[in-house]
């Protein structure tokens, strides 16, 4: 389990219960169009979670005429871009429509891919100005399969910090850092768990579509346009079934769906303009969630993430291991196979940096020097001994003064 927790030597017992951020946002932003059934998903709105009512046009997607930032040097471009595909539509902050969008609380900004453009943009909600990540292609599949797999449909901001972004066929998991530097990793191919049977989170027909949240324990729920939910682990990429939401209307499919600040998962569509409907994830049943008639939506996101974890007692004197994330430093792959893994660093401070891996008991298991330059980057491999269990290590970072930078768990196959 992901415990969000100080290192700290705790004496005597205590409760603790979920410490991730506090579920405040009554709101979540949508992507519609312009009229309320139409389905050219190019209109930013907001929406009230408590009556269900929907914004004006906070951001007109589809204006042409709008010049964009370059995020790496928060510029504003000069002259339109133009692109080989699809020309000046790239000008459109949701050229080529938007169906994956994440709320970055912590910064501020919505992050978002256009459907057929493969680049990460965020729209910055202090002045809504947009801005592209021109540095690199997002997941690098700039060619868009005409079956749809490889484009991105799911998106969330995860408990960690770092952005999700999931393909339809659910072959690439993209992990994506937000702030100042924009790392991109692709973390692999999601696995089915061996219950899931005939339901894949690679079936076109089950699995494709809809949207994407985040739980307090280090999991990912995607609930699929044809209404299935999985649970994903995201340390070990396993994708669990957990059924076929039940009691929807008609031709009612999930597209969008938010965490409201009472814990319940909101859904809406893009097919059907009934109701916000709350999902209870126990007994995959909708319930309406007011009678106000919704806007088609292609995506929702808020900053809320599901609470899953229940308060837990820590017996005296038990050390907590905590999954201390830095926006600067990741870690890839994960799961690890080969016995060897990277570790990356981006605008960090100068000078020595020791990585130590110990396994479950605490005992080292490998430890290494790397040293930074000036410039704040630097990417080093780890190797384990190939007698190393598979299982569960932490891995630790500490700067030169023995300060703790990032801690985090990798599991071993």
């Amino acid at each position: 389990m992901r415990k969000n927790l100080r290192n700290a030597l705790l004496c005597g017992t205590v409760l603790i219960s979920g410490l991730t951020q506090a579920q405040q946002d009554r709101f979540a932003y949508a992507v519609t169009d312009l009229n309320k059934e139409g389905i050219n998903w190019n209109i930013l709105r907001r929406i009230d979670l408590e009556s269900g009512k929907f914004s004006d046009v906070l951001l007109a997607g589809n204006d042409f005429t709008q010049l964009a930032y370059d995020a790496s040097t928060r510029k504003q471009f000069t002259t339109p871009l133009k692109d080989a595909r699809y020309g000046s539509v790239v000008n459109a902050p949701f050229g080529t429509g938007v169906a994956a969008i994440a709320l970055d609380k912590r910064h501020n900004r919505l992050y978002y891919t256009p459907m057929f453009i493969d680049q990460l943009r965020y729209i910055d909600l202090r002045t809504m100005n947009v801005y592209y990540v021109t540095a690199s292609d997002f997941t690098g599949m700039t060619v868009k399969s005409a079956d749809q797999s490889n484009i991105i449909t799911r998106m969330t901001i995860g408990d960690d910090g770092y952005g999700y972004a999931l393909t339809n066929d659910g072959t690439n998991l993209i992990r994506f850092s937000t702030g100042k530097d924009f790392t991109v990793t692709n973390l692999g191919r999601l696995l089915d768990a061996p219950e899931n049977n005939a339901v894949s989170v690679h079936n076109s027909c089950t699995s494709y579509g809809g949207d994407m949240i985040a739980d307090n324990d280090g999991n990912l729920y995607i609930l699929s346009a044809r209404n299935h939910v999985f649970k994903v682990d995201i340390e070990t990429r396993v994708a669990t079934h957990l059924g076929s939401v039940k009691n929807l209307p008609t031709n009612f499919t999930i597209n969008g769906a938010a965490v409201d600040h009472n814990n319940q998962i909101l859904i809406t569509s893009a097919t059907s303009s009934q109701p916000i409907h709350a999902l209870d994830i126990k007994s995959m049943t909708a319930t309406a969630l007011n009678e106000e008639k919704a806007w088609r939506c292609s995506d929702l996101a808020n900053s809320n993430i599901l609470q899953t974890r229940k308060p837990m007692e820590i017996p005296e004197l038990m050390t907590v291991r905590e999954s201390s994330p830095n926006e600067n430093i990741s870690i890839y792959p994960n799961p690890v196979t080969g016995n060897q893994f990277n570790v990356q660093f981006s605008l960090v401070e100068a000078g020595t940096y020791s990585i130590q891996v110990t396994d479950a008991r605490g005992t080292l298991v490998s430890q290494k020097i790397v040293a930074v330059s000036g410039k704040g980057y630097a990417n080093t491999s780890v190797a384990l001994n190939a007698t190393n269990a598979k299982g569960l290590y932490i891995v630790k970072i500490t700067d030169a003064n023995s300060k703790l930078v990032y801690s985090n768990k990798i599991v071993v196959q």
